[in-house]
């Protein structure tokens, strides 16, 4: 990748981000070409390979970056630290609210790549998903007490139960475009106090 274009305004940055994520979220990653992504960006085709090399170089770096951009924003919102698992997810639900606001598209790529066949992409993605997302359990269960939920409950399992059913939530309210903010807070709210009624220890 040329470092050239981190020096780009990042607003531009940002334009060449989304226009990736939009055009690889649409179409397989064999059938997603560079020139329409260069297209959507409003650049040349030539000036996007300046940038990045090859299109899987292009695509790990989409890739890569929605885990850096989740771990920027979950920290920003204080999801990291908690001592309640239920403050945490609502926490993280907020800063994949802002998320979506700045890339509207990430979503839809995430999905869509980790499902990725194509032989030359998927075990690179699939090595990095369990990368971040066991970093992301450790950080998260690390400060949970045990003690609040209900006894002898597999506590990882719970925490997988959860992301999984949170990311799935996530995705359906993406599909359906124009994502309504209030609604979707609305329904993870919904969605939190359920599982409080299920995994917390009673009194």
């Amino acid at each position: 990748m040329n470092e050239r274009f981190f020096s780009l305004p990042e607003e531009k940055q940002q334009v060449i981000i989304n226009a990736g994520y939009r055009v690889f979220s649409q179409n397989s990653y064999k059938n997603s070409p560079m020139s329409e992504i260069a297209d959507a960006a409003g650049i040349s085709k030539s000036l996007l390979f300046h940038y990045f090399h090859n299109k899987k170089e292009l695509y790990m770096f989409l890739w890569e970056k929605c885990a850096e951009i989740t771990i920027e924003y979950l920290t920003k919102y204080g999801c990291y630290g908690q001592n309640d698992l239920f403050e945490c997810m609502e926490k993280g639900m907020q800063a994949k609210m802002e998320i979506i606001r700045l890339y509207p598209d990430m979503a839809n790529f995430t999905i869509k790549a980790f499902y990725e066949k194509d032989a030359d992409i998927s075990a690179a993605v699939q090595e990095s998903y369990h990368k971040y997302f066991n970093l992301k359990a450790d950080r998260t269960l690390l400060n949970m007490n045990p003690e609040q939920f209900t006894p002898g409950i597999d506590i990882s399992m719970m925490y997988r139960d959860m992301y999984w059913a949170s990311e799935g939530f996530l995705w359906e309210m993406v599909q359906r475009g124009n994502v309504d903010m209030e609604e979707m807070e609305k329904g993870f709210i919904k969605l939190i106090n359920f599982w409080k009624s299920i995994y917390l220890r009673k009194e």
